[in-house]
């Protein structure tokens, strides 16, 4: 049986990346800060609370898995959406901890499994940036940095580990319906004396979908990455969005 590592897999698109990967029949390992959410994860998976940015606890995650027969596959999904805000206003404490846990929590992933991944001589690494890693996103210069990042630290992986057998690919999510997108919503209304609801529609008119996605979209992308299916794709940047047309949404 495969074995898939998703950070921050305990909610929203890691969870959906969870059951879609145990559904392919993967044994499915999953990491999050939200202890309460790791206890309604299934009893089959494997959950551990971690701090995806903390190099000390993912070094003990990795331990775990390498006692445990290695990885086949790693989600890097580990992110906090910032703050909503004018460029002069973002505040550095929370530039350094937007970068801090989107960018470095995937290098540390990244970084920890290519040694196990090396000595199998296999395996494929999807990275979760974001559309706001292809196109600029005014109000979200932290959140925008880093998933830019994330797509040249996948080339350099893939390219990087190619030769050993093992892919990268980065996952780029549209507006995705639920939780963590509603505080996105709420804030960008706020800073711009709207409605949620007007921002809601401007996401959606700003897609040639006319439409939100759903974490499902972003799992089924991230268990056809992992398979072999997709054995000869790597170093890829594919857009899970609906097609965004408008990365400023207005109405």
């Amino acid at each position: 049986m495969n074995r898939v590592l998703i950070t921050a897999g305990a909610s929203g698109i890691g969870l959906a990346m969870g059951h879609a990967f145990d559904a392919a029949g993967f044994d499915v390992w999953v990491t999050d800060v939200n202890s309460a959410a790791l206890e309604d994860v299934p009893e089959a998976w494997t959950a551990l609370e971690a701090d995806a940015s903390d190099e000390e606890v993912m070094r003990a995650v990795f331990d775990t898995i390498k006692d445990a027969g290695g990885l086949d596959v790693l989600c890097a999904n580990a992110g906090i959406a910032g703050p909503t805000a004018a460029l002069e206003d973002v505040e550095l404490a929370d530039w350094r901890t937007c970068v801090s846990i989107n960018l470095e929590g995937a290098f540390l992933a990244s970084k920890l499994a290519a040694p196990m991944m090396k000595g199998a001589a296999h395996g494929a690494i999807i990275f979760t940036s974001s559309t706001a890693g292809i196109y600029g996103y005014p109000n979200r210069a932290p959140y925008a940095a880093a998933k830019w990042a994330i797509i040249g630290l996948m080339k350099t992986v893939a390219m990087e580990l190619g030769p050993h057998g093992i892919r990268a690919n980065a996952i780029c999510p549209g507006a995705v319906e639920g939780h963590r997108m509603e505080g996105v919503l709420e804030r960008e209304a706020a800073a711009k004396n709207m409605t949620r609801d007007a921002v809601y529609d401007g996401y959606a008119a700003g897609t040639s979908m006319r439409s939100f996605v759903e974490a499902q979209d972003i799992a089924n992308m991230a268990v056809f990455l992992g398979s072999q299916a997709a054995r000869m794709v790597s170093g890829q940047v594919i857009a899970v969005d609906g097609h965004t047309e408008n990365p400023d949404p207005k109405v």
